[in-house]
């Protein structure tokens, strides 16, 4: 199981545009739903943040084994506008942060569950 929580800076102002594709993410979950399958993706959340004027997104997933890891490899619309915003908005010239994991809990019948697709993935 891959466990990761990263950091990463939005493009001086972009704010408004974030809002946006939250908003857009938020109103459209049965494609979200669909492109977690053939990434063997359990939880993924995003987080926002502030800090010094300087606005910050954080991505938290859980992910099971042999999923698909590249968003740039999907030819799922959702994920072709991701990648758009991602270049619009998320500013490469700051490397990620990549938080350390140090304890993760999860009780044995939610892992029981977690177990990869068997099959072809939708």
């Amino acid at each position: 199981m891959r466990i990761e929580l990263a950091r990463f800076r939005v493009r001086e102002g972009k704010t408004e545009r974030v809002d946006e594709w939250m908003q857009f993410l938020n109103d459209h979950p049965d494609a979200l739903r669909e492109t977690l399958e053939p990434e063997q993706m359990y939880v993924e959340t995003i987080f926002s943040e502030t800090i010094d004027g300087v606005d910050y997104l954080y991505w938290y997933s859980v992910q099971g084994e042999g999923g698909r890891v590249d968003v740039t490899e999907s030819q799922h619309w959702l994920d072709e506008k991701h990648v758009e915003f991602w270049r619009e908005c998320i500013d490469d010239s700051f490397p990620p942060q990549d938080l350390t994991s140090r304890v993760f809990m999860l009780p044995e019948r939610v892992a029981a569950a977690m177990k990869p697709l068997t099959g072809d993935a939708p």
